[in-house]
């Protein structure tokens, strides 16, 4: 695991060339208004790279990526312009206002209809079993804990890698306030409200060891 002072210092010392990319990309290469389908996929890193989408990461040297840009900040895309964002275990990286800010702009960047797919460590399935006393539904990373409780602090916290805890009922009020639809849980692999948009490339690509109390909580929404 990389440690936060070296990501500190990379984003830093990246700050304004991966702001030049972005401007460079919206201006001369961003889908504009059209009939195509534009399908975002935010944070692939070099594993979960999707093909028919435009791969969007901030980090040039080991993800493959399409657009080189730092999800903290407005993505370079024109409005209304994408049919789908998805991102998978990216948005508990960003810190509360953050996230509030980054669901603004996806809003903004989806054309009427659009669609979002996000997901992350799963808040309430880790309480629950943190209840229950199961131990062995969390893994033992990034630190070799054996306590329930020690593995509910790695699986929420990571070493401090992840800064927001997501709950369904927290993601379903911030969408809402900013004005999304239709806001359900949906099971990784299997699970999708739309089907036309979310193929079986991307199903296929996340994971999943114990789909009756998944690890992932998957939040689906539509812009109205």
């Amino acid at each position: 695991m990389i440690r936060r002072r070296t990501k500190a210092a990379y984003f830093g010392l990246m700050r304004w060339p991966m702001w030049l990319s972005g401007l460079v990309y919206k201006h001369f290469r961003a889908p504009r208004n059209g009939t195509a389908t534009v399908k975002v996929h935010l944070g692939p890193g070099q594993a979960h790279y999707l093909d028919g989408w435009i791969n969007v990461d901030a980090n040039l040297v080991s993800a493959k990526i399409d657009v080189w840009a730092d999800l903290r900040n407005r993505l370079p895309f024109h409005d209304g312009t994408v049919d789908a964002f998805y991102s998978h275990h990216v948005i508990e990286h960003l810190p509360d206002s953050n996230l509030t800010s980054h669901l603004e702009d996806l809003f903004r960047c989806l054309k009427p209809g659009g669609i979002i797919r996000i997901g992350g460590p799963n808040g309430d399935a880790a309480a629950k079993k943190l209840v229950e006393g199961d131990a062995a539904w969390f893994s033992d990373f990034p630190d070799k804990r054996e306590s329930v409780g020690g593995r509910f602090a790695n699986f929420l916290l990571c070493r401090g890698e992840h800064l927001t805890i997501l709950t369904f009922s927290y993601l379903q009020e911030l969408a809402s306030q900013i004005g999304f639809v239709d806001i359900h849980q949906c099971r990784p692999i299997t699970d999708t409200a739309y089907p036309l948009l979310i193929d079986n490339q991307l199903l296929s690509s996340e994971y999943e060891n114990t789909p009756e109390a998944p690890h992932t909580l998957l939040v689906e929404a539509k812009k109205p």
